[in-house]
């Protein structure tokens, strides 16, 4: 039971170091790969790509979240019953 919380932490750990790395990328350029300068307006825009793009990391994560519960909570049931 603690390893499927230890892999969910880890996970989630992962998931924020990437999307903290990706937003800094974002909002730092002054130049894009193309050479169209960054103003504030792109900026947000490929900010809301990269949100968007981590929507599904998230709802795996809720998921997952809703089944480590689940499970823990079986299983306390189950001691508490022997």
């Amino acid at each position: 039971m603690k390893k499927l919380w230890l892999f969910w932490w880890i996970a989630n750990i992962f998931w924020a170091v990437i999307f903290a790395a990706g937003t800094a990328f974002v909002w730092l350029r002054e130049v894009d790969g193309a050479g169209a300068i960054q103003t504030f307006e792109i900026k947000l825009a490929s900010f809301l790509v990269l949100l968007i793009a981590f929507i599904i990391p998230v709802i795996i994560q809720v998921i997952w979240l809703i089944v480590n519960l689940i499970i823990y909570s079986n299983n306390k049931t189950k001691l508490q019953q022997v």
